[in-house]
């Protein structure tokens, strides 16, 4: 017997949520693509395989622009020629040739040329465009991580300045809070302490270890990286098997999905091999490295119906966006209200969602990124049919600006805080919102469709449809099958269940710390200034 999906069970269960469902279900088709192709040099060996091999090519994050749209497609296999590509926004819905960005030089690692001191790229999963309009990359320096994973480089994070496309700063991590297997692949830069004088090179940045599971805070005002990992960041054997249609397959990946509510200082979080969501306070993260003995204070935010990478939360109103695989569906989900919606449910065109975007740049809409990971990893993929999707959805993320506040500043949550007060604490300001870059042709609360964007037309700004009130939480009712909500559970593992430590012949395992070297648990460490001072490309 077929078993019936959570999604189905959901809206049939709950009149409310279907008529959202029914309401949110136009999704506009931005790009899509059979297979990924680039705009290659007339001299490039195209015809090899082992440089270029479309069936290999696939696309893991994603990053809005006021122009461009970024892409970033790691080296999972061998084939793949650059890791970060641009497209433009000026149409939609067809299926463009990829830019290599910011241009081929900085993507040799396809070749035997490369050298990991030049400035350029290896692997990239993820990407992020701050507030100053610069973007952050993260090279996790690995190549073929799916076949053979070859360590190409250490990893790295270049800075690069959209105005003129030049890298304005290199991060390179110390050793410390590297292992042996790590890779490096979804990044979150915070700005709620960032000072705007400052040009956004005093943020906070955290970075999730997929395969030695754990998160490295960096705080790039002081040039201070750091490591912090808890239990809740590893995959859970129970769900290595993942699901999407008639297709099942198995990654063990830990830490990977990310999201930054900025107003309530939570870093929410998830492995992909496990079926909860879990939280932490940014201040938690912020603080450096624990001491001896301290847990990292994770909270269980609740249960899935299946696994998922996807995750999201709005700038502003606190809702998260995710996406189970194997329901091929994108929800939402508002802690401080328990308001949850189905936003989109197709079995076709959401599959495999690697990213989830809430840009300013296009505040009002929530972007995805979806593709047939699945069918890339088994190697069964059909060329014929469209392979990878950026779809839009207007009107589903809160615009509500702050007037009195940095933009980014945190507010008191009308839900239970996870910690002390002291991590909340309102940070007052006298700058208003930034200025927008001179490469904005439009103001972002004048966008509608993506069309209406590209084509420049100055509308009144309406929602499409408007969500009705939602009282307080009765936690008499039960509970939502589609995203369990934490009740009463403890952190992961319970702390009250005493879990021996054995080492690899079963013997126990001895906790030490070495006074003169000091890496106990990622103790942070000044880094090398010649390796890490800001560079400057006229």
């Amino acid at each position: 017997m077929l078993r019936t999906s959570w999604i189905m069970m959901l809206v049939l269960t709950n009149p409310a949520l279907q008529i959202h469902a029914l309401q949110s279900s136009y999704v506009e088709t931005v790009k899509q693509w059979s297979l990924l192709n680039y705009d290659f040099p007339w001299d490039y060996p195209v015809a090899n395989t082992d440089f270029y091999n479309p069936e290999n090519v696939v696309a893991t994050g994603i990053e809005v622009g006021y122009d461009r749209i970024f892409l970033a497609t790691p080296r999972l296999f061998s084939g793949v020629p650059a890791t970060l590509s641009s497209i433009s926004r000026q149409t939609y819905g067809d299926s463009p040739t990829l830019k290599a960005f910011p241009s081929w030089s900085h993507h040799k690692a396809s070749t035997n040329e490369y050298n990991c001191s030049d400035i350029g790229l290896v692997s990239v999963y993820r990407i992020r465009i701050d507030s100053c309009n610069r973007l952050w990359v993260l090279d996790a320096g690995v190549s073929r991580s799916l076949e053979d994973f070859e360590i190409t480089c250490a990893p790295k994070i270049l800075i690069y300045d959209l105005y003129t496309n030049q890298v304005i700063r290199r991060i390179d991590f110390p050793t410390e809070v590297i292992r042996g297997e790590s890779l490096f692949t979804n990044i979150i830069v915070d700005e709620t302490t960032s000072v705007k004088n400052n040009q956004c090179d005093d943020v906070f940045v955290y970075i999730s270890d997929t395969v030695a599971p754990g998160i490295v805070v960096y705080d790039s005002g002081k040039d201070l990286t750091w490591r912090l990992s808890h239990p809740a960041m590893y995959p859970d054997p129970d769900f290595s098997e993942s699901r999407i249609l008639e297709h099942r397959f198995t990654l063990m990946d830990g830490v990977v999905g990310m999201a930054f509510d900025p107003e309530s200082n939570i870093l929410y979080f998830q492995p992909l091999a496990t079926d909860r969501l879990f939280s932490v306070n940014t201040g938690a993260l912020r603080s450096g490295p624990l001491e001896y003995g301290k847990d990292l204070p994770v909270k269980l935010v609740g249960r899935k119906s299946s696994q998922g990478i996807g995750l999201a939360a709005a700038p502003r109103g606190g809702t998260i966006f995710y996406s189970p695989l194997s329901e091929t569906a994108v929800a939402s989900w508002n802690p401080r209200t328990n308001k949850h919606s189905i936003l989109v449910h197709d079995t076709e065109k959401i599959q495999f969602v690697a990213d989830l975007r809430t840009p300013d740049r296009d505040s009002a809409a929530l972007y995805i990124l979806a593709s047939k990971f699945h069918r890339f990893f088994l190697k069964n993929l059909n060329s014929n049919e469209i392979n990878t999707r950026i779809l839009r959805i207007d009107g589903v993320v809160k615009t509500e600006q702050f007037t009195d506040l940095h933009r980014f500043a945190p507010i008191r949550p009308s839900y239970e805080h996870i910690f002390s007060n002291d991590f909340y604490k309102i940070r007052s300001s006298s700058v208003n919102n930034y200025d927008q870059p001179k490469s904005s042709p439009v103001s972002s609360t004048d966008v509608k469709s993506y069309s209406s964007f590209v084509q420049h037309f100055n509308t009144k700004h309406t929602q499409p449809y408007n969500y009705e009130a939602v009282a307080a939480i009765d936690k008499t009712k039960p509970i939502n099958p589609f995203l369990v909500l934490n009740s009463g559970e403890k952190t992961f593992p319970p702390p009250h269940v005493p879990r021996p430590r054995y080492g690899l012949n079963g013997e126990i395992f001895i906790q030490s710390i070495d006074s003169h070297i000091n890496s106990y648990n990622g103790a942070h460490y000044k880094k090398q200034l010649n390796l890490n001072q800001t560079r400057l490309f006229h």
